[in-house]
């Protein structure tokens, strides 16, 4: 039935290969489909699977046995029990996690920053001479900002044509001898976002 509204966590370098979210499971071991709100309009309804939807209510989804954290790359995180506090009507209260689920919730998006740095660590590594001095540059157009805006912004400019120069070869080189599986790997990526990238460094068409 597909995935619906949900926050979700990316990175910079990796973008949409490893979006994050917050999963839920069932007692069961299953994962729930998305829950559906229609909408008093008539328009279409909204189908989502934020975690917090699913309480156990008249209007919302099963209730949830276990959160876990999950990726768009497949991987997921191990299930995090939670613990439902079981309401008394009469004096206002409801079935509801209260906010040891947030801490749940929050647990898992840590589960998947340790999985992002997984990621990183098996992708090719960059010797420590670049990583340095791709800090150090950073650092030093952060810096001009605070004087001079439009001379952050004409450095930032001359940065991205010197990567598209220095970058231009090499992405040809890779499409024609690296299979796109081991591409995607030494990138970090998945199959479709290493071609787009490579196509665009390399200046070809990604068909």
């Amino acid at each position: 039935m597909g995935e619906g509204e949900r926050e979700t966590w990316t990175t910079e370098e990796f973008g949409s290969s490893h979006v994050g979210a917050v999963g839920v499971l069932l007692a069961d071991g299953t994962v729930p489909d998305p829950v559906l709100f229609l909408s008093f309009s008539g328009a279409e309804g909204r189908r989502v699977s934020q975690w917090s939807v699913y309480d156990g209510r008249p209007h919302g989804g099963p209730r949830a046995a276990a959160l876990r954290a999950v990726c768009s790359c497949g991987w997921t995180g191990s299930g995090r029990a939670l613990v439902w506090s079981e309401g008394n009507e009469s004096e206002g209260e409801s079935d509801d996690p209260g906010e040891a689920a947030e801490a749940v919730a929050d647990a898992c998006n840590r589960d998947w920053d340790a999985h992002i740095v997984e990621v990183a660590r098996s992708a090719v590594p960059l010797p420590g001479a670049v990583t340095a001095l791709l800090e150090q540059l950073g650092q030093e157009i952060e810096k001009l900002a605070e004087d001079s805006p439009l001379a952050a912004v004409r450095a930032a400019r001359h940065l991205e044509i010197l990567a598209a120069q220095s970058a231009y070869w090499p992405a040809r080189d890779i499409a024609r001898d690296t299979s796109p599986e081991e591409a995607a790997a030494a990138l970090g990526l998945n199959a479709r976002d290493a071609r787009g990238h490579l196509a665009r460094l390399g200046g070809f068409s990604r068909y």
